[in-house]
């Protein structure tokens, strides 16, 4: 293969929704936005499906490519819509929106819904002071709220958790004197490993990955990605580089691996590449046996940690830019 393969483990991923649920003993509901996190959004979503409550993903196109691939049950766009187009299509595939403000709000009548609080990340939501009124519009247009939720900016510290789950707490209560079966859901992956209050059902998306955010580790959760790629060439030195860097004078041969920055590695370097990495391609010391598969991400907690980045990022990019192949064995 020219490029990369990730090999994603199906199984490894409805391991990782059973640890979830028994730390939290809540219904689950999935977040496979962004392509599941790089792992295949359609994939994931069937895997699992006999597992979750619900779905959740970042936008009404997410949503609609799940319907079409045939998954049950609710999807939740996390984005609330910007246009009249973006609701419409949200009724015709039958996806429940997020209404985070009044101007979202209007644009949600006829749809089924669920009310996201701005609690202290200051992304989406209605601000505590707004939720009354935000439940009045929504009765007044005849607004089918299903559900409220927030998100945990720091979750693994107490004090900000404990605040944003007491405001949530109260804005929720709100929600629920004229919603009395509105789903609460505050916790991600991250306020379930640190303990936070779970409500009715949490909101994992890291964690059924196998990762669990910093400075959280998780040894029961598996990784999902494996990515390979194949021995394109072998060669012996000739002049002075080795790939984008001065050639080391120790090393006798070279090979290189048909995986660069274009398939979502980091430039900077990594996968034992001397030097940077090209686009489509890293140079490696010594030899290796032509067309042979190299693993070049496996942990990729370890390789955002080199890089000063996350995991999340790094298998969104890596996830876009390989061929998938999925692998049930774990």
């Amino acid at each position: 293969m020219q490029k990369p393969t990730s090999f994603i483990s199906l199984d490894n991923i409805r391991h990782n929704a059973r640890v979830l649920a028994r730390r939290a003993r809540r219904p689950l509901i999935a977040v496979v936005k962004d392509d599941a996190y790089g792992h295949g959004a359609e994939h994931v979503a069937h895997a699992i499906a006999d597992m979750v409550c619900m779905f959740a993903v970042a936008t009404v196109d997410e949503g609609a490519r799940l319907v079409t691939a045939g998954v049950d049950g609710d999807i939740l766009v996390l984005t609330p819509p910007l246009c009249r187009e973006e609701a419409e299509r949200a009724a015709f595939y039958g996806l429940v929106a997020t209404a985070a403000s009044f101007d979202s709000l209007r644009l949600c009548a006829g749809l089924r819904v669920h009310l996201a609080v701005n609690t202290g990340m200051n992304r989406y939501g209605f601000s505590p002071r707004e939720v009354p009124a935000a439940v009045r519009e929504a009765q007044r247009r005849g607004i089918a709220v299903e559900g409220v939720f927030s998100h945990l900016y720091a979750p693994f510290v107490g004090t900000a958790r404990m605040r944003q789950t007491t405001a949530f707490f109260h804005c929720a209560q709100a929600v629920r004197a004229a919603y009395p079966a509105a789903m609460r859901h505050l916790c991600a992956t991250g306020g379930i490993f640190a303990g936070g209050e779970m409500f009715d059902a949490v909101r994992p998306g890291l964690g059924l990955y196998g990762y669990a955010p910093p400075p959280c580790t998780c040894p029961l959760l598996r990784p999902a990605m494996r990515v390979y790629a194949c021995v394109s060439q072998n060669t012996k030195p000739y002049g002075a580089g080795a790939g984008y860097a001065p050639a080391p004078a120790r090393f006798a041969a070279f090979h290189t691996l048909s995986a660069g920055y274009g398939h979502g590695l980091f430039r900077a370097g990594g996968s034992g590449a001397l030097g940077t990495l090209c686009m489509d391609a890293c140079v490696r010391a010594g030899e290796a046996p032509f067309g042979a598969r190299v693993c070049v991400l496996q942990d990729a907690a370890a390789y955002a940690a080199r890089h000063g980045t996350t995991a999340y990022e790094v298998l969104v990019a890596v996830g876009r830019g390989t061929t998938r192949s999925y692998d049930d064995n774990g």
